[in-house]
């Protein structure tokens, strides 16, 4: 029996392939990695690219569906301890950011040029906004304030995390939380 996926089974082929893809983009970019590297790389006939990704592009739009949801403020989300319920949202955003981290410099690098991987992470960036607007929703108050508060902190927690491959000092949010701590007790 072949080590190749056919196109059938829809198994490790496709993997491989997206391992592939993510490796040579992030080395060399996307527009000089062609999609016959990709295959070898891969391990996989040229065509099978073909077959499940119809076009170059589609690959970075499957890469954006491998970064790691983003966390529901309602699993961390601590009733009576609004420190600790953000603590706990920032704690897991940084374990899904180490997980990620290479990949998720790839896909914003692509994004300027690439309508879909844009649009794709901003629906990512909407996510991570609704899950600090569960965190702070839970500690109660006026709406307006959480959802204003939910856009700063979101905001503060994305470019923490567009930043922190470059940074040494991975606990930068203490002050922004102690600040959104103290604004809603």
């Amino acid at each position: 029996m072949s080590s190749i996926s056919t196109p059938a089974d829809g198994g490790p082929a496709r993997e491989r392939i997206l391992d592939a893809a993510e490796s040579l983009f992030a080395e060399h970019g996307f527009d000089a990695t062609p999609t016959s590297r990709i295959a070898e790389q891969a391990g996989v006939p040229k065509g099978l690219v073909h077959y499940y990704f119809r076009r170059k592009p589609d690959l970075l739009e499957a890469l954006v569906e491998r970064l790691p949801h983003p966390v529901r403020g309602c699993d961390v989300a601590v009733p009576g301890d609004l420190r600790a319920g953000l603590g706990a949202l920032v704690a897991a955003l940084d374990r899904a950011l180490d997980s990620s981290a290479v990949l998720s410099h790839l896909l914003w690098r692509e994004a300027d040029t690439h309508p879909a991987v844009r649009q794709a992470l901003q629906r990512r960036a909407c996510e991570l906004e609704q899950a600090v607007h569960e965190v702070l929703a839970a500690a109660g108050g006026d709406p307006e304030r959480v959802r204003g508060a939910a856009r700063l902190l979101a905001a503060a927690i994305g470019h923490r995390h567009a930043v922190a491959r470059h940074a040494d000092d991975r606990d930068g949010m203490e002050p922004e939380l102690a600040f959104v701590t103290a604004a809603f007790a």
